[in-house]
């Protein structure tokens, strides 16, 4: 895993991703300190760390586009996919060295807080909990970003698919669950959630198109039926706050308002962990094929 951290991290910086990431980085955060922090008079750094979330999203696919779908299009996977590494090694090589790529980037938040102490009082317990939480939801992205790049080999069609991918989680929140305003389009969605989750799970595991559609299919039923049945027992308002456990935007504000909330540090670690399994799958399709 060593040999391809240090190979990635060589890689962000020869061919001048880094630069580009952390130079883009560090001039929209210091937009937004300078906005929601210097400009309101206040040492709170929570706005700023809540409006931060949006960029998280158009820039995590830049950095992670070219991580496994470069090494498809230069066809030097095969090389890499047949070396005597375990896919863990692999994979965990490529995502601590976007891992690691972020954190330099979102440690400009500690030159911040020197500003900050110049000019008053840092509240550290605030800014340590919205750092975590940058840290966490980071993770999360870069492994679906990862992901992504793991099913194509163009570069752009990897950070346009991320980039979806990451605004539908942005936005799926409690404001765009409180525009549900019938059970029917309730259902309609639960039953689109359920085969396209069902869906892309069988197949990443399988690799078999058939069995796949089928189990989509047979789990969109399933959902079906239940909400047939049970729509009748259950308040929309209950399914849009079971729906709204889900949210990456929630569980990333709790922390910006002070909230240290362990359900939502599992939620977050247990979307990277999956996610890298899913990458970990599509490779080890790849390398007996």
């Amino acid at each position: 895993m060593g040999a391809i951290y240090r190979r990635e991290m060589s890689s962000f910086f020869t061919s001048g991703l880094g630069y580009v990431f952390l130079t883009v980085f560090y001039a929209v955060s210091g937009y937004y300190f300078y906005d929601k922090v210097i400009e309101s008079g206040l040492s709170d750094t929570s706005p700023m760390f809540e409006s931060m979330l949006i960029m998280f999203v158009f820039l995590v696919p830049i950095l992670t586009m070219r991580l496994i779908s470069e090494e498809k299009k230069n066809r030097t996977d095969q090389g890499i996919l047949t070396a005597p590494i375990s896919l863990w090694e692999l994979v965990l090589g490529k995502y601590f060295a976007a891992m690691t790529l972020f954190v330099i980037a979102e440690s400009i938040i500690f030159v911040y807080a020197i500003i900050i102490r110049y000019l008053g009082d840092v509240v550290w317990s605030t800014l340590l909990g919205n750092y975590f939480a940058m840290l966490i939801l980071g993770g999360a992205f870069i492994a679906i970003g990862l992901f992504v790049s793991s099913l194509t080999e163009n570069q752009m069609t990897s950070a346009v698919v991320s980039l979806v991918i990451m605004l539908i989680l942005y936005y799926y929140d409690e404001t765009l669950l409180e525009k549900i305003q019938s059970d029917s389009i309730v259902k309609v969605a639960a039953m689109a959630a359920a085969f396209f989750i069902v869906y892309r799970i069988v197949s990443v595991v399988s690799g078999n198109y058939a069995i796949s559609t089928a189990s989509g299919a047979g789990a969109a039923g399933v959902v079906f039926a239940v909400f047939h049945f049970a729509i009748k027992e259950i308040s929309v308002d209950k399914i849009q706050r079971f729906l709204s456990e889900f949210s990456f935007h929630t569980r990333y504000v709790e922390f910006t308002k002070g909230v240290f909330s362990v359900p939502s540090i599992l939620f977050f670690i247990s979307t990277a962990f999956l996610f890298n399994f899913f990458t970990i799958r599509v490779l080890e399709k790849r390398r007996w094929s």
